[in-house]
C-alpha cells in the first residue's frame, strides 16, 4: 500500500514539475527572472524529493521481496520440522536392536532352510542309488532290443502289378 501512495505521490509531482517548468519559461519571456529564479529552485527541491520517493519505493521493494523469502524459508523450516518429527516417531518404532533381531532370525531361517534342502537332497542312500541305476540300465536294454530279422531270402525280383481295367470311378460308386 505504501508503495502505490508513493507511485501516486511521485506522478503528481511529476505533473507538478511540468507545470512549474511551463510557468518558469513563461515568466523569463515576461522579463521576470527573480519569481523564474524562484520557481525553478522549487523544481529543483521537489526533483530532490522525486529522487528520494523512488529510493523509499525501492527499498519497500526490497523489503517485500525479503519479507516473501522469509515466508518461503519458514515453509521450508517448517516442513524440515515435520519431516524431522516423522523420522524420530518411526525410530522410535523401529530401533537399531530391533532390526539386527530380525536379520538375525532371518538369517537363521534360511540357515534352516538350506540344511532342510540338504537333508533333502542327501536323503537316497547308496542302496538307493545302485537300485536307481539298474532300472535305468534295465529300461535302456529294453529300448534296444531289436526285432526279429526274417530267415527267408529275399525275392530278387518284384512283379509288376497290373493295371486296373474298368474299374468305377469313387464317385459313381457312392452316388448309387
Amino acid at each position: 500500500q505504501q508503495r502505490d501512495k508513493l507511485r501516486q505521490y511521485q506522478k503528481r509531482i511529476s505533473l507538478n514539475l511540468e507545470r512549474e517548468r511551463a510557468l518558469a519559461r513563461q515568466l523569463l519571456r515576461d522579463g521576470k527572472k527573480e519569481k523564474a529564479m524562484l520557481l525553478l529552485k522549487k523544481k529543483r527541491y521537489q526533483e530532490q524529493l522525486l529522487d528520494k520517493t523512488e529510493n523509499q519505493i525501492s527499498n519497500l521493494e526490497r523489503m517485500v521481496q525479503d519479507i516473501e523469502f522469509t515466508q518461503i524459508e519458514m515453509k521450508v523450516i517448517e516442513g524440515l520440522k515435520i519431516g524431522n518429527e516423522c523420522l524420530n516417531k518411526m525410530h522410535q518404532v523401529m530401533s537399531i536392536e530391533e532390526v539386527e533381531r530380525i536379520i538375525g532370525e532371518t538369517q537363521d531361517a534360511v540357515e534352516y532352510q538350506r540344511q532342510i534342502d540338504e537333508i533333502l537332497a542327501g536323503s537316497l542312500t547308496e542302496e538307493d542309488e545302485d537300485a536307481i541305476l539298474e532300472e535305468l540300465n534295465a529300461i535302456t536294454q529294453e529300448q534296444m532290443e531289436l526285432p526279429e530279422v526274417p530267415s527267408e531270402p529275399l525275392p530278387e525280383k518284384i512283379p509288376e502289378a497290373s493295371p486296373v481295367k474298368n474299374r468305377p470311378k469313387p464317385e459313381l460308386v457312392a452316388a448309387s
